[in-house]
């Protein structure tokens, strides 16, 4: 499954989650997979796209850096994956 992870970083700041980043790398269990990132222009958030076999598979990563990031989890599908399940109505 695919998962869009939203990181808040807690006060704005994001030099505690570069600093712990560097010391510690990502620090993911075995059954997650990142897959890519991007931050915001300001700073304040930064939005990963992470692969898991279940969304409980994300505690434990969440648990080792909720210290410094409020995490939002939307379970995502892929464009070509959403498009396979809707019904092709011409006929």
């Amino acid at each position: 499954m695919l998962f869009m992870v939203v990181e808040r970083f807690r006060g704005g700041d994001p030099k505690p989650i570069g600093e712990g980043f560097r010391r510690e790398g990502r620090m993911l269990p075995t059954d997650l997979i990142y897959q890519t990132s991007w931050i915001d222009s300001a700073a304040g958030r930064c939005f990963q796209i992470m692969e898991a076999p279940s969304v409980e598979a994300l505690n434990e990563w969440i648990r080792r850096w909720e210290d410094l990031v409020d995490f939002e989890i939307v379970p995502v599908l892929t464009s070509a994956e959403y498009w396979a399940t809707i019904p092709n109505d011409s006929n």
